[in-house]
């Protein structure tokens, strides 16, 4: 009996946290999606800048390349690269050999992408541009002698500290 009731417990208490952790979650956005002909969403003939125009890319989210792996690549490189179609010399080649690569937007900066062997003049390249998330919104102060910061206080902190008292008094026991 008592260890089922530490077990609900910890239950309780991991629920609790999680309900309190700030909704934080990073994006994982597939590149091109919708966009290509062939299936694969990194691929020639599309406008890669329409596909980004209307999203924001935050510290933390993530670009997901899916192409013909016997064609294309992932090629990070400078801005003047990614203006001449110039893979020669990349910043970080993210070509895995799968067709399916994932790229970690962790820095806050531009970020420009093509792919070598010619496709870059056909139109796969992307370039972005990586922000700090925005703060979360902040809750209106609450006014001094209005009932909410009464109960706050008065009812509803003790009530909290009398439920966990017995909470252990009622594991103690157990």
């Amino acid at each position: 009996m008592g260890r089922v009731a530490t077990l609900a417990g910890v239950a309780v208490v991991l629920s609790l946290a999680a309900v309190m952790l700030p909704g934080v979650a990073a994006v994982r956005y597939l590149v091109g999606k919708d966009m290509g002909e062939s299936g694969n969403a990194w691929t020639t003939n599309v406008n890669y800048t329409v596909w980004a125009q209307n999203k924001h890319f935050y510290n933390g989210d993530w670009l997901f390349f899916v192409y013909d792996r016997n064609q294309l690549n992932v090629l990070e490189v400078n801005e003047t690269g990614y203006e001449s179609c110039d893979s020669n010399h990349p910043l970080v080649n993210w070509t895995t050999g799968k067709g399916r690569d994932v790229v970690p937007l962790n820095v806050t900066r531009p970020y420009y992408f093509i792919s070598g062997n010619g496709y870059c003049y056909g139109g796969a390249k992307l370039a972005i541009n990586v922000e700090n998330p925005p703060p979360p919104p902040v809750a209106a102060p609450v006014k001094s002698g209005s009932p909410a910061s009464f109960y706050r206080g008065r009812i509803i902190l003790p009530a909290v500290f009398a439920v966990g008292a017995m909470w252990d008094t009622f594991l103690r026991f157990c």
